[in-house]
């Protein structure tokens, strides 16, 4: 299936989403002016357009897609289900400016930080994925505290349950959030409308190589795709791959999220929850997140496990006790999205993409010119998504990125320890 047909996408709704589960039948695309001028056209033409296929239809293979698209190369993208069909419509989009500060992730998310501003510019994000600054709150909650107390002057109104200890983690400056599923549809509808990047829907078998250099991407149906470069972005994914298998080291951790719908949207304020929640049953305490969205619904996830990955993304159910506990969280929360306040709009799951360093994988593949690759972001793929497909266009194009330093995150380092 080949998708081409530009389509308007919708505004984000303020009170409704799309029905949780539902798979569109055609992708949309959007309608915007060209941000090329007419000379800058015209020096692309000269050139001889670079072939590149983008493997995985998730938030990095959207970003990559968008970003070489702009660079002139001419673009397909090969996904297996549906665009942002696991976890980058499954996320909770949260942005963080400074969080990963003082390791080797920082430069990359601040890099990517502020191209999502930019891109809300760009693409009206307020609007089109719900692109908004947030306060940021960490908050203990304690079931055995069976009080509800007038809410704080530090917590918001809504936050109504037996919470205690707050304190700003994050402030509209630092912190920020879109609707993931949206702003990956987005992203790629852009790049398909105005740059003629083509969607095909299709399981990569694997990548046709001849004399160290990547030709092909060939498709389980036979079909070959050629290719001057192949980016791989299969998320967890990758280690169902053979050549990735053999080399780099990404394994899946299932991450579990409810979505609820409360009757009185409009007490939710833009405050995002990072709660330390201890059960009244006693044992280790959970980390549970909660982020309204400009939609009016509320997003709470948490409750991760190691699983095997299946084969396809469709499969990708919750555990009914992880989905369970979620609901209780979002009761002792607030009032406002306990059962029958609130309408559960989905229960979910999806696999982040993890290494054993904790460290993404963004690279050319040691030993095959022209492969790249660019996944295990864990919980970070929604906020590290634009600069990690600025800088694999850059790689690609150009040769170089300029746009933040990759090297740490080279799939090389699987090599040399001796994977």
């Amino acid at each position: 299936m080949l998708v081409t047909s530009p389509l308007l996408v919708p505004r984000l709704p303020l009170k409704r989403t799309e029905a949780p589960g539902s798979r569109p039948s055609v992708f949309p695309a959007i309608r915007s002016s060209s941000t090329l001028t007419v000379p800058e056209h015209l020096a692309m033409a000269e050139k001889q357009q670079q072939q590149v296929v983008v493997c995985g239809g998730g938030v990095i293979g959207a970003c990559t897609a968008y970003f070489l698209a702009k660079k002139g190369a001419a673009v397909t993208v090969v996904e297996k289900s549906s665009p942002a069909c696991a976890a980058s419509g499954k996320a909770g989009g949260f942005l963080a400016l400074d969080w990963c500060d003082g390791g080797p992730v920082g430069p990359l998310a601040r890099a990517s930080f502020n191209l999502h501003r930019s891109l809300a510019e760009e693409l009206d994000g307020a609007h089109s994925y719900g692109y908004r600054t947030l306060t940021t709150l960490s908050v203990k909650i304690d079931e055995s505290d069976q009080s509800r107390k007038k809410p704080k002057p530090s917590l918001p109104s809504w936050v109504d349950g037996p919470a205690r200890n707050p304190s700003t983690i994050g402030t509209t400056q630092t912190t920020a959030q879109v609707h993931p599923k949206l702003f990956t549809q987005t992203l790629l509808s852009k790049a398909v409308a105005q740059h003629g990047v083509e969607v095909v829907i299709g399981k990569l078998d694997r990548v046709g190589v001849e004399g160290g250099r990547v030709t092909a991407a060939v498709l389980e149906s036979g079909r070959e795709i050629a290719a001057d470069a192949v980016v791989l972005a299969l998320g967890p994914w990758s280690s169902k791959l053979p050549l990735l298998d053999s080399i780099v080291g990404v394994y899946g951790r299932k991450a579990h999220s409810i979505v609820v719908e409360p009757k009185d949207a409009d007490a939710i304020s833009p405050h995002a929850l990072f709660l330390s929640y201890y059960p009244a049953s006693g044992g280790s305490h959970l980390d549970p997140e909660v982020y309204p969205r400009p939609t009016g619904e509320v997003y709470i996830c948490g409750m991760s496990c190691l699983e095997e990955v299946p084969d396809d993304p469709e499969d990708v159910v919750g555990n009914p006790e992880s989905i369970s506990m979620l609901k209780r969280v979002a009761g002792y929360v607030s009032s406002h999205l306990a059962e029958g306040e609130a309408a559960v709009k989905a229960e979910q799951a999806c696999f982040l993409p993890c290494t054993d360093d904790g460290l993404p994988v963004i690279g050319e593949v040691p030993g095959v010119k022209g492969c790249f690759v660019a996944t295990g972001h864990s919980c970070w793929g929604i906020l590290n998504g634009p600069a990690t497909g600025a800088a694999v266009a850059e790689l690609v194009v150009d040769g170089y990125g300029s746009i933040v330093d990759l090297t740490r995150f080279s799939p090389a380092r699987f090599v040399m320890a001796g994977r």
